[in-house]
């Protein structure tokens, strides 16, 4: 039989302003593993470790693909995610748009935000 398991899955994450973004995702809280010209691969949570999450950051913009991209992190305790966008000042640092969290119909609780390009994040912990 054969082994299908995953490892990772990176989403490529359009950069309206690619220095912009990168500072975006470091200060909400992703790590900077690597980048060149085009391309920077950032990530959360321990390197090496199941269960990470990480995206490759491009320096290309297509507004439309941007404003309809929604990505989905889940995470252990979504207050803590709450304070720490609210301690680095993000939204008003990146003239974003953030909502505080809320339970969701879906058995979670999230906030939403918005990245410099337009990217749709919703930063969730499920509902026991």
């Amino acid at each position: 039989m054969k082994d299908l398991t995953a490892i990772e899955l990176r989403a490529h994450v359009p950069a309206k302003d690619f220095e912009r973004s990168k500072a975006f995702y470091q200060d909400l809280g992703f790590t900077l593993c690597w980048s060149n010209d085009e391309l920077a691969y950032l990530h959360v949570g321990p390197h090496g470790a199941e269960g990470k999450a990480g995206i490759l950051l491009q320096n290309h913009y297509t507004k439309e693909l941007a404003e309809n991209l929604q990505m989905h992190l889940l995470v252990n305790d979504v207050e803590a995610w709450w304070k720490h966008v609210q301690d680095q000042q993000i939204s008003e640092k990146y003239g974003i748009t953030t909502d505080p969290p809320e339970d969701r119909d879906w058995k979670m609780r999230d906030f939403v935000l918005l990245d410099p390009a337009g990217v749709v994040w919703r930063i969730a912990q499920a509902i026991p």
